[in-house]
């Protein structure tokens, strides 16, 4: 193993860290939040789901009620300056 663990992979290794930190967030929020993943028996044997409010909960989420509030700019600053060039001297 230490013959390909060269300083020059690291940054590498903290990549796929990281890309790997996400995936396990990502599987672990929709397998114990998603609304349409049962896990449980009784969960499974039910044709249809009456679960209106578990969804609404399940979308509207805190990340997307903070960023409903905020204006879809990516960079504001830049928007400024390149749309009113007298404002942003």
């Amino acid at each position: 193993m230490g013959r390909w663990v060269i300083p020059e992979v690291y940054p590498l290794l903290g990549a796929m860290a990281i890309v790997g930190g996400m995936v396990v967030f990502s599987l672990g929020r929709h397998v114990t939040m998603n609304p349409d993943v049962r896990i449980s028996k009784e969960g499974r044997k039910q044709a249809v789901l009456d679960n209106a409010e578990e969804g609404e909960r399940y979308a509207e989420h805190g990340l997307r009620k903070f960023l409903r509030t905020r204006t879809p700019e990516i960079f504001p600053k830049v928007n400024r300056f390149f749309s009113d060039p007298e404002k942003s001297t």
